[in-house]
């Protein structure tokens, strides 16, 4: 019987590219179908919160929806901002808050979202491609995407939206894993 690696050449052993320094072009080629769009994956009625309201509200929302990141809007409706879970918890713990409203319980029902929330959100629209998005998310380190059209929230693109595409893309045979995966990403 031949040993196991002997069967293999060398450019798959070393795991060497067809064309040098464009890897990782290569690897999406061949890796993630063109076709998936965002508006494909998106949650669609998304639960939003003003701007204005306080943050006790915005924690109930998203422990009752059970969600982690909370679009804000403004009166007209248009997306503002976006405040997450983590942003939440800092509030608890931050001292200077729980000085000026005097103790844990307080903290969330006197800041208001407007003072807690993330200003320059990262959006995209229905339109993207799902591997811009998660090329998106992954460069600036963010855990969900507002899908905005005309500057009106229509959806919310997840880290586990992504996970489910690929999910089903890998299921169907529309995607196939490579052996540089693991190496360039």
């Amino acid at each position: 019987m031949r040993h196991p690696k002997r069967s293999l050449t060398r450019a798959i052993r070393t795991r060497r590219p067809l064309h040098p320094g464009r890897e990782a072009d290569e690897l999406e080629a061949l890796t993630w179908p063109e076709s998936l769009r965002v508006r494909d994956c998106m949650a669609r009625g998304v639960a939003t919160v003003h701007a204005d309201a306080l943050a006790r509200g915005a924690a109930e929302t998203m422990r009752t929806r059970r969600i982690r990141h909370l679009p804000v809007t403004d009166r007209d409706s248009r997306l503002v901002g976006i405040i997450t879970d983590r942003d939440l918890r800092q509030v608890v713990f931050d001292p200077a808050i729980q000085a000026r409203a005097g103790g844990l319980a307080e903290a969330l029902g006197t800041v208001t979202v407007r003072d807690l929330m993330t200003w320059a959100v990262v959006t995209v629209q229905p339109e993207t491609l799902l591997r811009e998005a998660a090329r998106l998310m992954h460069e600036r380190k963010v855990g969900a995407l507002p899908v905005v059209r005309g500057g009106k929230v229509v959806g919310i693109l997840s880290e586990t939206d992504v996970l489910r595409a690929f999910e089903q893309a890998l299921g169907q045979g529309l995607a196939r894993p490579h052996r540089w995966a693991l190496v360039f990403r």
